[in-house]
């Protein structure tokens, strides 16, 4: 039988898969608290500047007016020194960045779970000296570091909660773990409101990692990638196993033996294979822009929840907490014939353009319903909801040899937009309306440049290149790359 064939047996969404999957998904909330700690922790308070006594050579210090704990106050991050603060920020989507570049194609090479628990040990390690740093320096560092192995847990993560479980369950698995992440920026904006110190803050939310450590250290090895590395051996002995946890023992479960010898060729497999195959050639480009537009305006409106009036603890809590809703949309859209992946995403992003645009055209807070918060946090709604749509599609559209490869490259331009998206907000220096300029430019041509992608719904799962060569489904640059490809082999023949 082939493994969908096998997950039908075994269970494709069973008691034993649904803990796995739990573990994974509620790991996003320790990421999510990693990846918003520099809005909290880097919170810049109101100051003013006076002489100082006794000095005649005209130095001023520093004077903060609000009672806040935060790197800015400790190493007096202000005035010419401001910078330093966004750049935190930035060092660490730049090692996420590095990270799905390095552990994407490393877990598609040794495996998914080495590499998850490797990463995740690190994480909780380096993510300690980030509390404790006795210098900016050294805190700056560490953020690097944590982005590093950050990178290596979201994708690891992700696509386990995918290989774990049966494809008609690829979607649900994909929108919990974007929900848990939404989930975990709204409790880090509560635990910021009880946890000042940021030191402490730091410690608190650093120290769930540890627990996930230990609740990961039995997971198997995905069945889907040893399946697609010729051991299928292996592949069967973790089916049987999760086959046994679900109660429903299954002893003459048996894979194709063809596999093997098939999908030996497809060991070596990488990112290079993203550029010389024709049909993951024109696919990687596309999404590479739309994983960096999500990502520019996803982040780029988070982290400016700190700049926004009112509140900012709760201005954080209420940035996670408006996603929630994009999700329950996301899954009834994306499973509809007439919408679908492609249209659902597509949409999403336009809308997320829409807002930004409109935000441009009211006051900053007036009060009412309409202002330019609530367009923003509905920017924020519509834009997680095609991120989300992004990760499970971007999925659906590699094949399992190269699966964690092609995320890995998408990610990259994803975190090249989140380098980015901590200087955006400042870019009201020049004008108020710029910063909602960048992300409605970008949401709107995201949207239009992902209508190329073919569509993945309904479609069975493909594990090898050579799958996905000899697919003859009508799709969209699929059909175009072999069209011109069977071109040009014509050609050379004559």
């Amino acid at each position: 039988m082939d493994l969908e064939e096998a997950f039908q047996v075994v269970g494709e969404f069973g008691p034993y898969q649904q803990r796995a999957v739990a573990v994974l998904v509620l790991t996003q909330v320790y990421m999510a608290c990693q990846s918003m700690l520099i809005v909290l922790v880097g919170s810049t308070p109101e100051y003013h500047l006076e002489p100082q006594d006794g000095d005649s050579s005209g130095l001023q210090r520093v004077v903060f007016t609000e009672d806040i704990d935060s790197i800015v106050t400790e190493w007096l991050l202000v005035k010419q020194q401001a910078y330093k603060v966004s750049l935190a920020g930035s060092l660490f989507f730049a090692g996420l960045l590095f990270g799905n570049v390095f552990f994407g194609p490393l877990s598609d090479k040794i495996g998914r779970r080495p590499v998850y628990l490797t990463v995740l040990f690190f994480e909780v390690i380096f993510g300690y000296v980030t509390a404790f740093a006795p210098s900016y320096e050294v805190f700056a560092v560490s953020r690097l570091l944590v982005g590093l192995m950050n990178g290596g847990i979201g994708l690891v993560c992700f696509v386990l909660t995918q290989e774990y479980v049966g494809k008609s369950y690829w979607a649900m698995t994909g929108t919990l773990t974007s929900i848990s992440f939404a989930v975990g920026i709204a409790l880090f904006g509560a635990l910021g409101y009880f946890i000042r110190p940021w030191r402490t803050l730091a410690i608190v939310a650093n120290s769930s990692g540890v627990l996930f450590f230990l609740l990961s250290v039995n997971l198997p090895e995905s069945p889907r990638w040893l399946f697609s590395q010729g051991q299928t051996d292996r592949a069967e002995e973790v089916l049987r196993y999760i086959a046994l946890r679900n109660g429903n023992p299954s002893k003459n479960l048996t894979l194709h033996r063809a596999a093997k010898g098939r999908n030996h060729g497809n060991r070596g497999a990488g990112v290079l294979q993203l550029w010389i195959h024709p049909v993951l050639r024109l696919r990687t480009i596309v999404l590479m822009y739309v994983w960096y537009a999500c990502s520019l305006v996803y982040y780029g409106l988070t982290l400016g929840a700190s700049e926004s009036s009112g509140n900012r603890y709760v201005n954080v809590a209420m940035y996670g907490l408006v996603e929630l809703p994009a999700y329950p949309l996301c899954i009834y859209f994306i499973n509809k014939h007439w919408a679908g992946r492609r249209k659902s995403m597509a949409s999403f992003l336009g809308l997320a353009g829409c807002a930004c645009l409109c935000t441009m055209f009211v006051p900053e807070s007036t009060g009412s319903l309409l202002s330019a918060t609530s367009l923003a946090l509905l920017g924020k709604l519509m834009v997680s909801a095609a991120f989300n749509i992004a990760y499970v599609y971007t999925s659906e559209l590699y094949p399992t040899v190269i699966r964690n490869a092609g995320l890995g490259v998408c990610s990259m331009a994803c975190r090249v937009g989140g380098i980015l998206a901590p200087f955006v907000p400042s870019m009201r220096a020049l004008h108020t309306s710029m910063p909602f300029t960048v992300f409605c430019l970008s949401g709107f041509s995201a949207g239009c440049l992902s209508l190329l992608l073919p569509e993945t719904l309904n479609r069975p799962a493909v594990d090898t290149l050579e799958e996905l060569s000899n697919d003859t489904h009508c799709r969209v640059l699929e059909s175009k790359a072999l069209l011109y490809e069977d071109d040009k082999l014509k050609s050379n023949h004559k």
